[in-house]
This record gives structure tokens, sequence and C-alpha cells, in this order.
């Protein structure tokens, strides 16, 4: 019986537990044949919005501009991250109406951040141009901010570690 990525298996499941059981994420699952995968899940993010306090339709304006910068295939990646970035950390300036005061529409709680929605999923099949599943990515608010891919040289390691 073949052994390859059971260090890796084993690993993963660790990871997994650390953020579920000390640091409370939800876990979304095994999201490797799940449909519609994305690096933002609109399910996730709508309600937190809403709960801050924001109009359907500022929600809706955000969430466009949120995608029209993260889906930008005329940048290059950096281009892309940093963009993602300035909206994450600054805000989404939207004007509810035209004439009307910009308002700025803040995708993560900065100030509280208990208010967040903290979640972690594996094997998240993301489908395109090229098809991608890491090991682990960590959502905030339905927003992925982080991706962990597990390797053999990483798992030999917390081997050596946990002798």
């Amino acid at each position: 019986m073949s052994t390859v990525g059971q260090l890796e298996r084993k690993t993963q499941n660790r990871v997994v537990k650390l953020f579920r059981e000390t640091l409370q994420y939800d876990y979304l699952g095994d999201c490797q044949d799940r449909e519609g995968n994305s690096n933002i899940e609109e399910d996730y993010l709508r309600p937190f919005l809403t709960k801050q306090g924001y109009s359907d339709d500022l929600i809706n304006k955000a969430l466009y501009e949120l995608h029209k910068v993260a889906e930008d295939q005329t940048k290059g990646l950096y281009d892309i991250n940093k963009a993602v970035y300035g909206l994450l950390r600054y805000g989404v300036p939207v004007k509810p109406e035209a004439g009307e005061h910009t308002q700025t529409v803040w995708l993560i709680d900065w100030k509280n951040p208990l208010n967040n929605h903290f979640a972690i999923a594996e094997e998240v099949t993301v489908t395109g141009e090229h098809t991608k599943r890491p090991d682990v990515v960590l959502y905030v608010n339905g927003i992925a901010l982080g991706v962990l891919e597990l390797r053999a040289c990483f798992e030999s390691y917390v081997e050596y570690l946990h002798k």
C-alpha cells in the first residue's frame, strides 16, 4: 500500500483541527466537488455586510467593485492583489445614488476583529483558465485571504518536530 500523501493528509488534519478547535474558525468542509467555489463567497460576505448595517444597494455596488478588481484579467497577479488589498484595508468607496456623497463599505471590521466571520475549507477546487485546488483556504467574511499548500518537505519537518 502506498504511503504517498499520508503525511500530507495527517498534517492537513492537524492544521484544520488547529483552526477549528483552537482558533474557532467555522469549518466549510471539503469543497473539492462543490460547484461554484470562488475566492469571494458572497453567501458569507453578504450577511456580514447586512449585519454591519449596509443597505442592499450599497452591498451590491461594493460587491460589484470587489469582483471587478479581483477578476481583472488585464492586470498581473501583483497588481490585482495590491488593488484588492486596498479595498480590504481602506474599504470600498461607493455612491448610493448619483449626486450623493460617497460612502465607504468596510469588507472587514478592523476596529472589532471578533465581529468578522472566520472560516476554513479544504480542497477548494477553483476552475478557470487554470484549475487550482489548494489543500486549505482561509476565509474572512467569505473572502479568501490565505491559502495553504502542504508539501512533503513540510510534512517531514512536522514529523521531525513530533518525534
